[in-house]
């Protein structure tokens, strides 16, 4: 989604995570035989528990402050950032229309918006936006994504933004952002694999169903990181602090890994059964007879044994994004890009908009 328009050139990435901020700055070195990119600054900050739950921000300060302390660590001096939303109050939809001009485009897009909206809940407390993706000229159609999200949503995360100094100009999706930085890194070849694309964050999980280089289906799914740290308490009665560690594969508070190894497995066992739900309803809709490949991003991704459950569950090759594959690093980035990891993915794609972007 544009927030407004301007110059074209790079914006910092800002991921604003239910767990941490996650900030990325890139620099384009150009184009010439294809985009190439630099990374000049990644950072991380942490979000105390229950600051932002369900994907709504409940503690503005201490958001605003994560915000200011990752920039000032960075010393990123750039004021424009990309921000990004998920969650229940955010609408993605693939609507097929007549090919129209784009002021009667303007007009019907608002009609065809209404139908997506849950009942008691009008158009007028949604920001809108929209891109046609193809236009098959000989058939007279075009395919349109429709996007929406809650006004109060979008602006309490920009109001987070300003609050710290900084000016969004651009509004993403995470699942969007996830897109984006997939395809940054993509290798040539296998562009017709059929690909999960699964960000697992904190309280959320995106799921970009891309083929080839197109993506084709996404899903926000109510799971997330925070229900391995949740169960563990639960069953071992560690604190959150120690829950944090176990999930990674670490000891903490006289508790090893392989002690608590069952009910780690539960939760992705549950998980793996959710992600199997949303992919056979993408295959049977789409008619798509095969999945080739899950990757897995986000930082809930480095959850021990995921991937070997997952592997099991769909018996497809899983693997994680890295979202630095095709990045070329610069020696004051490089301890921060591989301790991130895979959590900065949202954030790297957001860092790759430019202010203007739709």
């Amino acid at each position: 989604m544009g927030l407004m328009s301007g110059k074209n050139k790079l914006v910092v990435g800002l991921d604003i995570g239910s767990s941490s901020v996650k900030v990325c700055e890139l620099q384009n070195l150009g184009k010439k035989g294809g985009p190439r990119y630099q990374l000049q600054k990644i950072g991380i900050a942490p979000i105390p528990p229950d600051s932002i739950v369900d994907g709504d921000i409940m503690d503005t300060n201490a958001v605003v402050s994560a915000i200011r302390q990752v920039i000032a660590d960075q010393k990123i001096k750039t004021k424009e950032v990309a921000i990004s939303v998920s969650g229940q109050q955010v609408i993605v939809k693939k609507v097929t229309m007549q090919i129209m001009s784009h002021s009667e485009l303007e007009e019907s897009i608002r009609w065809e918006a209404e139908s997506f909206f849950p009942t008691g809940q009008s158009l007028d407390s949604y920001a809108l936006d929209y891109v046609i993706m193809e236009e098959r000229k000989a058939e007279g159609n075009m395919d349109v994504l429709l996007v929406a999200c809650r006004k109060d949503k979008l602006d309490t995360y920009r109001s987070c933004a300003i609050q710290a100094g900084l000016k969004p100009v651009v509004a993403d999706l995470d699942v969007f952002a996830l897109q984006n930085v997939f395809e940054a890194n993509l290798n040539p070849g296998g562009y017709e694999e059929v690909v999960a694309l699964v960000n697992i964050g904190a309280n959320f999980t995106n799921l970009c169903m891309m083929i080839g280089k197109k993506s084709v289906f996404w899903r926000d799914l109510l799971f997330g990181g925070n229900k391995y740290t949740n169960k563990l308490m639960d069953d071992w009665s560690v604190t959150h602090e120690g829950a944090e560690e176990l999930k990674q594969g670490h000891s903490a508070e006289n508790r090893d890994p392989a002690e608590v190894e069952s009910s780690m497995s539960a939760v992705s066992e549950a998980f793996a059964d959710e992600l199997s739900r949303n992919t056979e309803f993408f295959r049977a809709n789409f008619k798509i007879d095969r999945i080739d490949k899950i990757v897995l991003a986000g930082g809930g991704s480095k959850v021990a044994n995921l991937v070997g459950v997952l592997k099991d569950h769909f018996r497809i090759n899983v693997e994680r994004l890295n979202p630095f594959n095709l990045i070329e690093d610069v020696s004051k980035g490089a301890s921060g890009a591989e301790a991130i990891g895979c959590a900065a993915c949202v954030a790297v794609g957001l860092a790759l908009r430019e202010e203007g972007d739709r």
